[in-house]
């Protein structure tokens, strides 16, 4: 590997800084960024040609691991060589800091999930300590609140450094993500392979589970989070009703993710809490559940930030495509960088600025699409 201290120098590069976009140059020394300056004079450096030069990604909720370690249904791939494959990915994606969003609980009894919780968690430790990952890994804990045993499952990660972000989760059919029971039917059946019949089973046994523990476990995981001393931030899941919103203020939420309606959205905005939408449903057009699509809130100025969720690459597309409904291409790449980090008290990155971690990307636009062509972490040239 480089030394990290070696200085890089860049010229002739459109730099994407956090209000105006510049033709010139930038250098950096022991893993920070030294300078930023317009112009191109001189020839030493290398020569970008014009592209852009924009702040490493910031990705705090990708599903994304769960496929490398599930590749087709029923069939589990090894953890060490999954989160090689998923930091490959990522990283080839433009992101240079990732939440791995792993799940605590889920609805769906027959889960690997709960199983794979620490095996993933420690995987991911032995991997960086080992110098295996070029991204930067932290962890995003997904917490289905009809899980039996949820704070149980959450105790042992309450003290660990990697803890960014604790989401609250309540997938239960008929409500928030999946209102419309149709298009649960049909996400269940094709990507579990469950039958009709199974199908009526289980809305019957996750109906009497969201009533038995949803409520209290809120009440546990919220003030488990609370005594931490480590000041988590707090995200909602899916809020469909301004009243969902007002619950997760009463909890002291500061992000809501993927809210299911413009009117959830709007009561977001009213309260303060970041709105994070998914890149692919921007990308596709529209949300796969059936809800509110982020092209409607980023017309209405109510996107802050993009998730990739579990389309890595989808990230950068939809910033880029934000230029379509009205922002500047500054403010749009501001959703998948320096919101995001700002969102989870990451202040040493997420902006290309004098001082900042050098986190950075070299970016072509080919026929509309942004294509990765080079990705810097802490100045070291990862990809």
């Amino acid at each position: 590997m480089k030394n990290l201290s070696a200085p890089v120098f860049i010229r002739n590069a459109r730099l994407v800084l956090h209000n105006q976009v510049l033709s010139g140059s930038l250098s950096t020394s022991h893993g920070r960024i030294s300078s930023v300056d317009t112009g191109n004079s001189g020839t030493t450096g290398e020569d970008w040609e014009g592209d852009y030069l924009i702040p490493g990604l910031v990705e705090i909720h990708t599903d994304n691991l769960e496929k490398h370690l599930m590749p087709r249904p029923k069939v589990n791939w090894p953890v060490l060589p999954a989160i090689i494959a998923h930091d490959a990915q990522v990283i080839a994606a433009g992101i240079t800091t990732v939440l791995d969003a792993l799940a605590v609980g889920d609805i769906d009894p027959d889960s690997l999930r709960n199983q794979s919780l620490q095996p993933c968690a420690q995987g991911l430790a032995s991997a960086a300590a080992a110098g295996l990952l070029r991204a930067e890994h932290l962890l995003h804990l997904r917490l289905e609140l009809a899980e039996p045993d949820l704070p149980g499952l959450l105790a042992p990660f309450m003290l660990d450094e990697r803890l960014a972000l604790v989401s609250l989760m309540d997938h239960t059919p008929g409500q928030r993500q999946w209102s419309d029971l149709g298009h649960y039917r049909t996400y269940v059946t094709g990507k579990r392979g469950w039958s009709h019949e199974k199908v009526d089973q289980m809305l019957a046994v996750l109906a009497e589970r969201q009533q038995r523990h949803v409520a209290e476990n809120r009440r546990l995981v919220v003030a488990m989070c609370g005594r931490s001393g480590r000041n988590l931030p707090l995200a909602s899941h899916d809020d469909t009703t301004p009243e969902h919103v007002l619950e997760g203020v009463a909890d002291g939420v500061c992000i809501s993710e993927f809210p299911t309606t413009l009117a959830a959205a709007r009561a977001a905005r009213e309260h303060g809490l970041a709105v994070v939408m998914g890149a692919p449903n921007c990308v596709r057009g529209g949300s796969h559940s059936g809800n509110v699509s982020a092209a409607e809130l980023a017309r209405e100025g109510l996107l802050d930030m993009f998730s990739s969720d579990y389309v890595p690459s989808s990230l950068l597309q939809a910033a880029f495509m934000l230029q379509q409904y009205g922002y500047s291409l500054p403010e749009a790449i501001a959703t998948v960088s320096a919101t995001p980090a700002a969102a989870i008290a990451l202040d040493d990155r997420g902006q290309i600025a004098t001082g900042l971690r050098a986190d950075f990307l070299r970016v072509r636009v080919h026929d509309g699409i942004p294509v990765v062509l080079g990705v810097w972490k802490s100045g070291q040239r990862v990809y």
